[in-house]
């Protein structure tokens, strides 16, 4: 078998699963969206600076918490529901969320997380926006990931999905504003004041 030490050796159009992920040797971060790779745009400093004070935030609160959170780089395997079957040749979907939170721990595992988060967030950098605005909000609604935060620095928002009462589908995108708190619905205590997220994301 070939050895993989670029990406420039995958077919982009060719189907994968994580099996073959765990093959790869190459230091370009990529994700698979069903089977698809997905190249990881460069973070910008902007997105890093939110990205460490939303980490602080969420390490205060859930280090008194059972549940779990975990900043990226951090691999969440995500298996098709209908099936049960749960080895790599079977999982075409792994990414890599700026931060995620695990309540059933019994998902966590040395490479990470098999099953979904109950708590995803993801910050926009330039290149990345339509990815996590369209293909992964489908996807982790699809999947089951009972609340959805995606930051975006550019315009100081934070937009809110939650899981609607069917499982697989997002209600009404909620917008929130620098200035605003943004109080987590899955979990009532953890508050997170914007002005603080983005105090220092334009210097």
């Amino acid at each position: 078998m070939e050895k993989i030490t670029s990406l420039s050796q995958l077919d982009l159009e060719k189907t994968y699963t994580y099996a073959d992920y765990l093959t790869w040797q190459f230091e370009q971060a990529v994700e698979l969206i069903k089977g698809r790779i997905a190249k990881m745009a460069a973070p910008s400093r902007r997105h890093q600076r939110v990205s460490f004070v939303l980490s602080g935030k969420f390490y205060d609160y859930f280090k008194m918490n059972p549940c779990e959170a975990y900043a990226a780089p951090f691999d969440v395997r995500l298996y098709n529901k209908i099936k049960s079957a749960k080895a790599n040749k079977d999982i075409y979907t792994v990414v890599q969320p700026d931060i995620c939170v695990i309540c059933e721990t019994s998902k966590l595992d040395d490479a990470g997380c098999l099953g979904t988060p109950d708590l995803i967030v993801e910050i926009l950098s330039p290149g990345n926006s339509t990815k996590e605005m369209k293909t992964k909000k489908d996807l982790y609604a699809e999947s089951g990931v009972r609340e959805y935060w995606i930051v975006d620095p550019e315009r100081e928002t934070l937009t809110r999905f939650m899981l609607q009462a069917d499982g697989e589908s997002y209600g009404l995108a909620q917008i929130f504003t620098n200035g605003e708190a943004v109080q987590a619905d899955i979990f009532p205590n953890l508050v997170v004041e914007l002005g603080e997220v983005f105090s220092d994301s334009q210097r």
